[in-house]
């Protein structure tokens, strides 16, 4: 009678919202319950997941309310959500409720300095998944505690667009391996302590999906699990808002399909057919695809094209509210059946965009777009000043979570600063791309890198870069010339942009072969399927005979040169790793008073370590107070040179060099 009378109570005490989510879930127990007698769930495994349902279905009702509350079949997609969370839980193998069990009470465990990434194909780096479990130890050599494996999923024949047309989320390439032999990866992986990290394509299919094939065989459920039209008529009322992805493979936004006499939504490859998330079939589809995924073993997903997974007529059909709902939706629900699973964003938009992904509720972890363009805007200009100003109100992220730091990535390099921070500091921002554009294609005089254009469009002048990180800072030019002034110059360039992206506050991410110095490869055009994406000329294939230089003593040449980026890498991030003041996100800049200095602070713990760089070609000097004040000491030890500065004199950095400074 006291229970009954306290549950009355606590009902009185509810919202309508929260009142209707209990309603709701009461209704679905005896379902549950049916779910859990059928599969002989066992009563510890049904006790966690109530517990973990109860706290977080509110929250996954309301948004499933907002996304479909005015179908008329809500209530049957919801039961099947439930259902699909359920089957989830019942199918995680028990050493990953271990990680969840340890993850939950220890929420920003990726927050740690310890946390270093690297990116990479499985194929251009080992051939395989079964020979890529033989480099484990080489990740951890270097010092990885997060490896990134590129679209490794069955693909279509030919052009997949880098692995991103998905055939099907349940195979892997066969090129590639097997299932199995994922799954003994990520178990060998998470034994040396590094987190798996792979691709959730959520935007599109393949063409040649089961889904897409049924679409394609007449199957009305399925066709309306895209966006299909007997005409014209739609695909040109939504073009009339709608941007071109790659303008130089097709233009506009619709696929004409011959066998079904109609036209599909493709936003960026005919052969990639875009997923209607307004249909919550597609959502609970997606919900299994995603939890399948995260059952193998993976610890974070990155989510592919956030941006543009909500469709809605008259609007650009980009970072919709609804798109974020989707995503917020996926997050309750891995909560509830695999909460050591991480989401991380992959939204390169425009900066304020960008950070809306962000949140424990959504994505807990993000690219930094904005940071790797600004980084090379930096060394084309020589000046921090845009660097800074956008560091200033860009880089803070809400509590539990981080920025993924990178470089360079698969993908190419899109100028994403804003138009508004550009123009406050004299610059305009048009006239800047194309100067960037200029620089980093070799074009402008004075330019030491060796980019190419991707999807140049010459009727808007937007353009993107593509090439390796050695390529783009001047190594690939000093090497052509011989020029070991150039070559000198080209190294410190890399080791300075490694330095920011370890010290600035997140995560980060290599991508391997940076590690190497390694040049852009030309020879892509030599492949038909890859001869049309630019994009390629930066995944070069692994050259094993590098780590060979390790144990070579070369004074000269370029094996000298592999081998002490390689050992300068491996050094920074073992340095980091040392380090507490570079754990969490938080950073403060530091007016350095030179243009060419860029300053911060990163504290944690009450832990301080100043951050200096110089991105010019020449000395630079920072006033020796300035660093007394916010470094809080009269001297300071670079922690990477271990060289001692006073503050009773200016500090200066030698050409593109980088400091990490803490107080002696």
């Amino acid at each position: 009678m006291i229970e009954w009378m306290h549950n009355r109570l606590q009902l009185q005490k509810m919202g309508e919202q929260e009142f209707q989510a209990h309603l709701s879930l009461q209704r679905l127990r005896p379902r549950l319950e049916q779910f859990w007698d059928a599969q002989g769930a066992d009563a510890a495994t049904r006790h966690v997941f109530e517990l973990r349902l109860e706290q977080h279905w509110p929250a996954l009702f309301a948004i499933m309310l907002q996304l479909y509350g005015s179908r008329y079949d809500f209530f049957y997609h919801l039961e099947q959500v439930l259902l699909t969370a359920a089957a989830g839980w019942l199918a995680r193998p028990e050493p990953l409720r271990e990680v969840d069990e340890h993850r939950i009470h220890d929420p920003d465990w990726f927050l740690s300095e310890k946390m270093a990434g690297g990116a990479l194909y499985v194929d251009l780096f080992a051939e395989n998944l079964h020979r890529l479990r033989e480099h484990v130890d080489y990740f951890k050599r270097l010092g990885l505690t997060y490896l990134h494996l590129m679209p490794l999923f069955a693909v279509r024949p030919g052009n997949n667009d880098g692995g991103y047309a998905i055939s099907n989320y349940r195979s892997v390439d066969p090129r590639l391996g097997t299932f199995e032999d994922l799954q003994t990866l990520a178990s060998d992986l998470r034994a040396a302590g590094i987190s798996l990290v792979l691709d959730f394509v959520l935007n599109h299919t393949s063409d040649d999906h089961q889904w897409a094939k049924l679409a394609q065989a007449g199957d009305r459920e399925y066709q309306e699990f895209y966006y299909i039209f007997p005409d014209r008529t739609m695909p040109d009322q939504y073009e009339r808002t709608l941007r071109e992805i790659f303008p130089t493979v097709r233009r506009g936004n619709f696929t004409w399909h011959d066998g079904m006499q109609r036209w599909v939504w493709t936003t960026f490859n005919s052969f990639q057919w875009d997923l209607n998330y307004t249909n919550p079939a597609v959502f609970r589809a997606m919900a299994e695809e995603m939890l399948f995924l995260a059952n193998t073993g993976v610890d974070i997903l990155r989510l592919d094209a956030v941006a543009f997974i909500w469709k809605k007529l008259g609007t650009p059909c980009e970072n919709l509210p609804e798109a974020h709902l989707v995503i917020q939706a996926f997050n309750r629900i891995a909560r509830i059946a695999a909460p050591g699973l991480l989401f991380k964003s992959e939204a390169i938009v425009h900066p304020d965009d960008v950070v809306r992904y962000i949140s424990s509720q959504e994505c807990q972890i993000s690219y930094n777009p904005t940071l790797m363009a600004l980084l090379w805007e930096s060394l084309a200009t020589r000046k921090v000043s845009l660097l800074a100003r956008t560091l200033s109100h860009r880089h803070r992220l809400p509590p539990h979570t981080a920025w993924v730091n990178y470089l360079r990535c698969h993908d190419d390099i899109g100028w994403t600063f804003d138009d508004n921070d550009a123009a406050a500091i004299g610059i305009n921002a048009y006239d800047h791309r194309r100067f960037l554009n200029q620089f980093y294609t070799g074009q402008f005089p004075g330019s030491f890198a060796r980019g190419v254009p991707f999807q140049e469009n010459r009727e808007t002048g937007d353009m993107r870069i593509s090439g390796t990180m050695a390529s783009l800072a001047g190594l690939e030019q000093a090497i052509e010339e011989n020029d070991e002034q150039k070559k000198e110059l080209a190294i410190r360039r890399m080791l300075l942009l490694h330095g920011i992206s370890l010290s600035i506050g997140g995560i980060p991410l290599l991508y391997l072969g940076e590690e190497w110095g390694m040049l852009n490869d030309y020879d892509f055009v030599r492949d038909p399927a890859k001869a049309g994406d630019t994009r390629w000329i930066h995944r070069p294939r692994m050259r094993w005979e590098y780590l060979q230089s390790l144990d070579d003593h070369i004074d000269s040449g370029e094996g000298s040169i592999r081998k002490r980026i390689f050992l300068s890498t491996q050094r920074l991030i073992q340095l980091r790793k040392e380090l507490p003041a570079l754990a969490g996100q938080d950073m403060e800049l530091i007016s350095t008073g030179n243009e060419h200095l860029l300053g911060y602070v990163r504290l944690h713990d009450g832990h301080r370590l100043v951050v200096l760089a110089n991105f010019s070609p020449d000395p630079q000097g920072i006033e020796g107070n300035i660093l007394r004040t916010a470094g809080l000491g009269r001297f300071f030890e670079d922690a990477i040179s271990k060289r001692t500065y006073g503050t009773a004199e200016p500090v200066v950095l030698e050409p593109y060099q980088i400091l990490w400074l803490n107080r002696v």
